[in-house]
């Protein structure tokens, strides 16, 4: 058998020469991916960005079926082959580009949800659930995409196919507008931060403590014991009070004190009452003044903040100062005023 004999419309040398290109256009590919692989590997080492490290996950998504199939169309390039086979073997090679970009689309979504997860210690386990359902969202219009690249490059008719679509879309979002709308809430809790798991939450007729949040409820621990669940799209229609994230509580203290209270009395009561306070460490005064002369009392209010969110810690400082009063105004001879009424007689002639 001579090279120059012909074997399916080809010389045997050209047919030699293209499995000559396939074996060496394969090996240049792989020898390419390991050398870029290995200097991006060291870079990535040498540096705190995590960009590049994000782009060694992605290069070592690269499939070797993607270098076999490039090196094919190499190869194919040299004989003369039938029109036919050409086309299969173009079109084989296209699809295959569009395959390895969804693989390398998925790669670094992954590598970014799984980064950012690795990068925040802190994240609570419903954020972590979120970040991977919006990774797993990603992948799949990735993969949604490259579908519809690769049916168009079939001859599929994809305008059609996105107009059918559309209509089933739009029936399957009616019947599923409560689920989406509890989905899209969940990502804006993600993305908005309005709470976090162990916020003790106030929202509409519930508060307790936030224990769990999903993709459509989120689980909230009253105080009284029992486990709420709540739809996300119905907990953000309400007005939030994210008491978990409260840094001081403000007291207001009002008093009053008879009228038999002398006047030098009544000017040192607020004297008093800062001095009291002011020797809390938790606490910080305000202010304290003579507000009003009531229909039985002469009245002060008097206005300081307890520097520390714990409810324990606040009660114990409300408790203190106000018995500390009391023991003031006991030591000074000062009665706390109370409803009365005095009832005047005189005998009727």
């Amino acid at each position: 058998m001579e090279l120059n004999d012909v074997f399916w419309g080809n010389t045997i040398g050209r047919w030699l020469t293209a499995v000559g290109v396939l074996v060496v256009a394969l090996l240049f590919l792989r020898i390419l991916r390991g050398a870029a692989l290995a200097t991006m590997r060291r870079v990535a080492s040498k540096t705190q960005t995590s960009l590049d490290d994000l782009a060694v996950d992605v290069l070592q998504a690269t499939s070797w079926w993607l270098m076999a199939v490039v090196s094919l169309f190499g190869a194919s390039l040299v004989p003369d082959l039938n029109q036919t086979l050409s086309s299969v073997i173009y079109r084989a090679a296209l699809i295959a580009l569009f395959l390895q970009g969804g693989i390398w689309g998925s790669a670094a979504l992954a590598s970014w949800s799984r980064r950012y997860i690795q990068g925040r210690e802190g994240l609570d386990g419903s954020a972590v659930t979120t970040m991977t359902a919006l990774s797993v969202i990603g992948r799949i219009f990735v993969w949604a995409l490259v579908l519809l690249l690769a049916l168009d490059n079939l001859g599929v008719e994809v305008t059609a196919l996105l107009a059918g679509l559309g209509v089933g879309g739009v029936a399957a979002a009616l019947a599923a507008q409560s689920t989406l709308g509890d989905l899209f809430a969940a990502l804006s809790i993600f993305l908005d931060k309005p709470f976090a798991i162990g916020d003790f939450v106030s929202a509409g007729a519930h508060s307790g403590t936030i224990e769990h949040v999903g993709m459509k409820t989120t689980r909230i621990r009253s105080l009284t014991g029992e486990q709420v669940v709540v739809g996300n799209s119905d907990l953000l229609n309400d007005r939030i009070r994210n008491l978990g994230r409260m840094v001081q509580r403000r007291v207001a203290l009002e008093i009053g004190v008879v009228y038999d209270t002398p006047l030098e009395t009544l000017r040192a009561i607020p004297t008093w009452i800062e001095e009291i306070v002011t020797a809390r460490p938790q606490a910080r005064f305000d202010r304290a003044h003579l507000t009003e002369h009531g229909p039985y009392s002469i009245n002060f209010q008097a206005v300081y903040y307890v520097e520390v969110p714990d409810f324990e810690v606040y009660m114990d400082v409300r408790q203190e100062v106000a018995l500390t009063l009391h023991e003031k105004f006991e030591s000074e001879g000062v009665e706390f005023a109370y409803p009365t009424q005095v009832v005047y007689t005189r005998p009727v002639p």
